[in-house]
């Protein structure tokens, strides 16, 4: 059966698929993305797609790939680039990568929240350019954990993981927001509230949700205007989530300290972004699951939703829509 995999991907699932024997592998054989021709025409009579984020799966390509197409599988958890409605409709099974990328995307979370309240980036900077003279009592002072109200908006899989590795550091009080209250948030003594009183209350909020229409731009001017002075904000679910113009007049401004993103809109963000120009502004490039073991688990486990969608038989981690 054919098979088109629009990257390169790490070597783990390679293995996985040339074991099983069952398949004849092509690939747009590049670290960066496959070009939209190029994937109209690699797709072409495929059995099965292997994907990735940043590949816009809608009818155009479902058409090009035609009538064999039985598979998607996508190396990601987000799968806002699939569309849906379409797959479904054509009868086509969907595998995903839940679960394996929850403790490196906590971790890195963790770090990026560390990094921006404790202002790392402009220390390192200040080393480097000779700012560092005498020890000042105020100099690159940020903001600490201990004592704190952490806000997580999203208390899933991933949330939960991030209060997990932020109780240890005395946080006070844990605070969520959601659809509905966790039993599991009951481990980190999280305190169900509405999204309003997370956002006063708070000296951290963490975005852990994953991208719908609702949480589509919930991070605007209002929401902004509603946070502490002092208080963090770090976003590691999907750039969509925040208004960034709304964010950028937040920070120049004053009207909050210091945010930190792993997820910006578009991706990469322009170098010229308003964003950038900001101290109290860190910013990653989306690497949220970036370890070695995590890649590897990632693309082995992608292999084998994509094997089990070709052969009619289970898909590891199956999304049901």
């Amino acid at each position: 059966m054919k098979v088109y995999i629009t990257r390169r991907i790490p070597p783990e699932g390679m293995e996985v698929l040339s074991a099983a024997g069952v398949c004849e592998v092509s690939q747009w054989d590049s670290d960066e993305p496959v070009p939209r021709t190029e994937l109209l025409k690699g797709v072409q009579g495929a059995h099965g797609l292997l994907c990735l984020l940043s590949d816009k799966v809608d009818a155009e390509v479902l058409d090009a790939a035609g009538p064999n197409l039985k598979v998607i599988s996508t190396l990601s958890v987000g799968f806002d680039h699939l569309a849906l409605d379409e797959i479904k409709k054509r009868g086509i099974r969907v595998g995903y990568t839940p679960d394996v990328l929850t403790d490196a995307t906590a971790e890195l979370t963790v770090a990026l929240l560390l990094a921006t309240a404790r202002r790392l980036p402009e220390g390192v900077e200040e080393v480097k350019s000779g700012g560092w003279s005498s020890w000042k009592p105020l100099w690159l002072c940020g903001y600490g954990l201990s004592g704190s109200t952490v806000g997580v908006i999203g208390l899933g899989r991933i949330g939960m993981a991030i209060a997990q590795r932020l109780m240890p550091f005395g946080v006070k009080r844990l605070l969520y927001s959601g659809r509905s209250a966790k039993p599991h948030a009951a481990e980190v003594n999280g305190e169900f509230v509405p999204l309003d009183t997370l956002v006063f209350e708070s000296d951290f909020i963490v975005v852990s949700c994953s991208l719908t229409p609702e949480t589509q731009g919930l991070c605007n001017k209002a929401f902004f205007s509603k946070m502490k002075k002092t208080a963090v904000f770090v976003n590691t679910s999907r750039g969509a989530v925040v208004n960034q113009e709304d964010l950028y007049e937040a920070l120049a401004g004053g009207q909050i300290a210091a945010a930190g993103l792993d997820v910006t809109t578009p991706e990469p963000l322009p170098t010229n972004h308003p964003l950038l120009t900001l101290k109290n502004c860190v910013i990653l490039p989306h690497i949220g699951s970036a370890t070695y073991s995590t890649r590897g688990v990632m693309s082995a486990l992608a292999a084998r939703n994509l094997l089990g969608g070709l052969q009619d038989s289970e898909i590891t981690s199956e999304l049901v829509f």
